[in-house]
């Protein structure tokens, strides 16, 4: 795959993520009043929440520190694609990264917090932009170690 097929398909999957991501906290913020919440099944509500933290809270009302950690995080991000853009599947995983990050940063832009509104039991609740975060982190690991050796 070409450099520039590389940077069209992980700017295609952040829109993608985005838009998701956006869409989705849009409907529960529409839907939900503010620490309303809703059971969908067993273990699993909807309740529209804010994070004004990180991770699990992390870091609450810490915004210079959080936005900070955040753009570094991005640059370093960017900056490895940059250098290896023509890397087989490694767009979907950069996409995925920034989408979410991105979906997350214009909730803190425009709200002062993110919004989260998927709530299981015994976990706290986040939305699709953390989803895609962690799902990219972990297929990054994969598509820039490879998979496991069979030995």
């Amino acid at each position: 795959m070409s450099r520039a097929q590389g940077w069209v398909r992980a700017l295609a999957t952040l829109g993608v993520v985005f838009a998701l991501d956006q869409a989705t906290k849009q409907i529960a913020v529409s839907s939900l009043e503010r620490g309303e919440s809703v059971n969908v099944f067993f273990a699993l509500d909807l309740t529209n929440t804010r994070n004004r933290g990180v991770a699990f809270g992390a870091l609450k009302d810490s915004g210079v520190i959080v936005a900070a950690l955040i753009a570094v995080a991005l640059v370093l991000l960017i900056a490895y694609f940059a250098a290896h853009a023509g890397r087989a599947w490694l767009w979907l995983p950069v996409g995925m990264l920034l989408g979410g990050a991105l979906g997350n940063l214009a909730d803190r832009a425009r709200e002062g917090a993110v919004i989260d509104f998927i709530d299981p039991i015994a976990w706290p609740a986040f939305n699709l932009a953390d989803s895609a975060i962690v799902i990219g982190v972990f297929a990054l690991l994969y598509v820039v170690e490879g998979p496991p050796s069979r030995t």
